[in-house]
């Protein structure tokens, strides 16, 4: 179902279907009107974690008259169709995160489309986005990004993610818990060389937001202190490549020749010559055995 441009917005929040509501990623003043209206007039409010959307509305001084039930990843598959049943029913559903927009490395996406494929009405109430705070705080190019979540968490699905995006172009976002930022951060200088620019973004908009910027060879080793707190991490795209391939593969292998380990060889030119060091390694590799 195409909803008519011609609809009020307000009507669109308060008749039946769901409403994706974007809500603040830390400073709960950066909450919209509209969620504030949103949250005070809803029937019903799925939550993927009830007590945080409860505080929300303590510090906005909202009273919630609606039910307030959970939703989230471990229930999501099981209560999506009843909540798409009182969807059709004619009751109005307002989905909230704990942080930022619905189905955005977040539950939502699951609700989404089965509200599409059942001719569910679905709109939303745009809000803060770590994303996008994070993409205008790193210092990167802005006209062309890609957001990749979260990488995986062994060290070997994560590196081969990594390589899969050694030659992107675009700037690339992602998200990191603190206890992983270190080794996802070392792997990134390993795969898109020490001296691609990143920024490692904490705690955004929060008391002690911080943005550290730099190659990712010297946010590597600042991350291996204690880092606290949500993290978003900014990794500026593959530049165009400055050496022949065949030039670069010659410098490996006459480093190799003079001392070198090849590993380190590839890092070193792979960054210089805006080569990934894995391709340098494998074509090294294929060389010397020929």
């Amino acid at each position: 179902m195409t909803e008519s441009p011609d609809v009020p917005l307000r009507s669109r929040t308060t008749r039946a279907g769901l409403t994706l509501a974007g809500t603040p990623i830390g400073d709960p003043l950066d909450a919209s009107l509209r969620l504030v209206q949103a949250l005070r007039e809803a029937s019903l409010v799925a939550a993927e974690d009830t007590r945080r959307v409860k505080k929300l509305a303590a510090m906005l001084e909202i009273p919630l008259k609606g039910r307030v039930v959970a939703y989230h990843e471990h229930n999501e598959a099981a209560l999506t169709p009843e909540l798409v049943a009182r969807m059709q029913a004619g009751e109005r559903l307002l989905l909230v995160t704990d942080a930022g927009m619905p189905s955005v490395s977040d539950p939502g996406y699951r609700l989404v489309t089965a509200c599409v494929e059942a001719d569910v009405p679905v709109t939303c109430l745009p809000g803060p986005s770590a994303v996008l705070v994070a993409l205008a705080l790193s210092g990167l190019p802005t006209d062309r990004f890609c957001f990749e979540g979260f990488c995986p968490r062994k060290q070997g699905e994560r590196r081969r993610r990594l390589e899969d995006l050694a030659d992107e172009r675009r700037t690339m976002v992602f998200f990191e818990a603190p206890h992983r930022l270190a080794a996802t951060v070392a792997t990134m200088a390993e795969v898109f060389g020490e001296d691609r620019r990143a920024a490692v973004c904490r705690e955004l908009t929060k008391t002690y937001e911080e943005v550290r910027r730099g190659g990712l060879g010297e946010l590597r080793d600042w991350a291996e202190g204690e880092v606290r707190g949500e993290i978003t991490i900014v990794v500026e795209g593959a530049g165009t490549i400055r050496l022949d391939p065949d030039a670069a593969l010659a410098d490996v292998l006459g480093r190799v020749e003079a001392g070198e380990r090849l590993k380190d060889a590839c890092k070193a030119v792979g960054s210089a010559a805006g080569i990934p060091a894995p391709q340098l390694y494998d074509a090294a590799v294929a060389a010397r055995r020929r």
